[in-house]
């Protein structure tokens, strides 16, 4: 009955591992179609379940704004996401009960399925946010941080319910530096969401230099300036090329600060034992990234390439994760790994 029941557990946690990335790759399709605001209110669409029920309000708004925000199309990808999140948080629900109800058994601390429920539940509230707040570029970037530090958690969950071949305790020297890069993929991550929120994406359309210089005219102050309308400066103004261009210009730059230190510690790591797999998955994500990254300039953002960019950053926080764990359950020599 026992393996029955971790079985089952495992079962719900890697299925809500999956969702969860696959969460995040549709939500950057739910902002890159500008479907943000497909349905307006929260948590229905024009107070109805679906946006069958809100056929009549949509075509209203379409006829106000045949290109705005809301259409049909959108209300539904709105909508999927919506349900989705949903069903994601129920399967959360489920894992910190049976993570509590089971906890001695399965020999683990339910403490950290607890943190994953709390910020699942974070999650709903920046979604809301999200329609609440127009679009608000920190709310929207925040919203995206949030599904990826929860991506994060799913993954440190389901690492250790997984054997892997045996991590050696000289491996431990690695730690603070693997999470050393994990804190920059996070504020690459930001600075991606930050463009991807001011539709920055196109404000310099060269490489690698932007409109022909290598310190083009910036707006760095009212290019990050965090409390402000979409699309708008502070004070209520239309935002700036140079203020785009700043955007812009900071998280190509990083990026190449990030580049160069993860690639230098996956290359580092491929020599520890139990470390190959995951370490050659970063180096493999990172040159993708790169790619993804450049094309979306030579290509104009095409939409497919954008979500792919968006989860090339997922594969990278759980890739980073996944070395942590492993590092942290290192042992020495002729000592068993254990499952749990």
């Amino acid at each position: 009955m026992d393996d029955k029941v971790r079985a089952r557990y495992r079962k719900i946690l890697f299925l809500t591992w999956f969702l969860t990335l696959d969460l995040i790759m549709f939500g950057a399709f739910v902002r890159l179609t500008d479907s943000g605001l497909g349905c307006p209110d929260w948590p229905g669409c024009y107070g109805n379940i679906t946006p069958v029920g809100a056929l009549q309000d949509i075509r209203e708004a379409v006829k106000v704004m045949p290109d705005g925000p809301v259409t049909l199309p959108k209300a539904w990808i709105e909508m999927i996401h919506r349900y989705v999140g949903a069903l994601l948080g129920l399967l959360i629900i489920c894992i910190s009960w049976m993570a509590w109800r089971y906890r001695e058994k399965f020999g683990q601390s339910p403490v950290l399925a607890f943190v994953a429920l709390i910020a699942v539940c974070v999650q709903g509230a920046f979604g809301a946010w999200t329609v609440t707040h127009k679009l608000m570029p920190a709310v929207v970037t925040g919203h995206l941080l949030g599904g990826m530090l929860l991506l994060g958690l799913m993954t440190w969950l389901a690492a250790r319910e997984k054997v892997h071949q045996q991590v050696q305790l000289v491996s431990k020297r690695w730690q603070p530096w693997v999470a050393f890069g994990l804190v920059l993929l996070f504020i690459q991550i930001a600075l991606g969401g930050w463009v991807s929120t001011n539709y920055a994406a196109l404000a310099c359309m060269d490489f690698p230099t932007c409109h022909g210089q290598w310190l083009p005219e910036m707006d760095m102050k009212n290019g990050f300036s965090i409390v402000r309308g979409l699309g708008e400066l502070p004070g209520g103004e239309m935002i700036s090329q140079s203020a785009l261009t700043a955007i812009h210009w900071v998280h190509r730059n990083f990026a190449f600060l990030v580049f160069a230190y993860l690639v230098t510690l996956g290359v580092r790591l491929r020599s520890q034992s139990g470390l190959q797999g995951p370490s050659n998955l970063l180096l493999i994500l990172l040159g993708a990234q790169l790619l993804t990254g450049l094309t979306t300039i030579f290509f104009q953002w095409p939409l497919v390439i954008a979500v792919l960019h968006n989860g090339g950053a997922a594969g990278l926080v759980l890739t980073l994760v996944t070395l942590l764990v492993r590092i942290g359950r290192a042992s020495l020599p002729g000592l068993s790994v254990q499952s749990r």
